[in-house]
């Protein structure tokens, strides 16, 4: 009963997770893009001296006109939108979910013996440290003189955030280690949101209400996180579904590949933010993020393929037939403890991905599944079952073997 609920747990928490992600990374692309098509008043002499760009649309049978004031309106409005519970929802729902899976089951999902040897409570500490460090490095830097030089501090940012997804594929399993990273920059997102954005659009709003100018630093520092906020959107969207996928976070360099498609999807939200941009004229420019991006996914396909040496394999091509009782019994007690329709190792209500080894055939319908996720060490999930190296290297054999046939 105990397992039943905290699968549902899990899922209304992922559920509000994803929900509250879209409002927020929606209002992001909204502004983002907003900001990038403001064009000068239609209307001046009925427009605000004060507005430095407007823009017109025209959605769901309604038109609209969107402005934006250099610094802020002469005369606040009796009501002010603000834009912050998507970003706080989608962080607590996350880190709660973080909290009942990656760190309630940090020996099956975090913990990698076969990486670094650590416990429960040494796992989540360090977690815990790289979240909190990842924000607190990032905005020193912002808020350092090379926070001036965007291109500089982008620079920087790149090689601290390609060593941090090293070191935590140094130290966690590569399930674990991707989603701390994605954890890491959505916790630098909303940190954004919590100590920049929001307490710097408060400051503008007492200074209109107390007859002050309010100072243009609030909205340059707002805007400057806001752009990066947008960067970092398609890298943590990629982490939140990569657990799916595990010729990613399995490969031999996981660290490579998570750097790879983190780039790539900086880069193809940088081509998207770049090819609005009304000062843009030539067309290169504005593709080159594009380019890199997708050249940058090719040769992470690349590379991942069965006929590179980036994902483990086995040698099972030179290796002599095995005991097909022997490979029975290695399943039964590795395998079948979590995939079986009603699984007896803790912790489980039902069999990972729904899939059910009570017999060799039904495993051989899975052939390849099951020969990444052995070969990468990903399964048994966590080693919970103990699967020694001799009965790996003895089922992937098997597999290789019948695959032949």
């Amino acid at each position: 009963m105990t397992a039943y609920l905290l699968d549902w747990g899990a899922l209304l928490l992922r559920w509000l997770h994803v929900i509250a992600g879209i409002a927020w990374i929606g209002a992001s692309f909204y502004f983002v893009w907003l900001d990038n098509h403001l064009q000068a008043p239609f209307d001046t002499q009925h427009t605000d001296p004060g507005v430095s760009g407007e823009l017109w649309a025209v959605h769901g049978g309604g038109f609209y006109r969107s402005q934006k004031y250099r610094v802020a309106p002469e005369r606040l409005p009796p009501t002010l939108h603000w834009f912050y519970w998507e970003a706080y929802t989608t962080w607590l729902s996350g880190f709660a979910l973080l909290c009942l899976l990656y760190f309630g089951r940090a020996e099956a999902y975090l913990i990698d013996p076969a990486v670094a040897a650590l416990t429960k409570p040494a796992a989540i500490a360090i977690a815990l440290g790289f979240l909190a460090a990842s924000w607190l490095i990032y905005d020193a830097l912002c808020r350092s003189p090379l926070g001036r030089l965007d291109r500089a501090l982008a620079s920087v940012l790149a090689v601290l955030l390609g060593t941090e997804a090293w070191g935590l594929c140094q130290i966690f399993g590569g399930r674990g280690a991707f989603m701390l990273f994605g954890s890491s920059l959505g916790t630098i997102m909303v940190a954004n949101v919590l100590f920049v954005i929001i307490p710097g659009q408060r400051e503008m709003v007492r200074a209109k209400q107390k007859s002050r100018v309010p100072d243009p630093v609030y909205g340059q520092r707002g805007k400057q996180r806001s752009v990066h906020n947008t960067y970092f959107t398609l890298p943590v969207l990629f982490v939140m579904i990569s657990n799916h996928y595990a010729m990613t976070y399995g490969a031999s360099n996981n660290w490579l590949v998570l750097i790879a498609m983190s780039f790539a999807g900086a880069c193809i939200r940088a081509w998207f933010v770049a090819r609005h941009r009304p000062t843009v004229r030539s067309v290169f420019p504005a593709a080159l993020p594009a380019v890199l991006g997708v050249v940058t996914l090719a040769l992470v396909i690349l590379a991942l393929s069965p006929l590179s040496g980036l994902l483990p394999t086995s040698d099972s091509n030179a290796a002599p037939a095995v005991d097909i009782g022997r490979v029975q019994a290695i399943v039964a007690e590795r395998c079948v403890p979590c995939h079986a329709k009603n699984p007896t190792q803790p912790g489980f209500n039902e069999a990972p991905n729904g899939l059910i080894f009570d017999s060799l055939d039904a495993m051989r319908a899975h052939f390849p599944e099951v020969q990444l996720q052995v070969a990468s060490r990903l399964m048994p999930l966590g080693n919970l079952t103990k699967m020694t190296e001799e009965e790996r290297s003895t089922l992937l054999t098997w597999i290789g073997n019948a695959d032949r046939r």
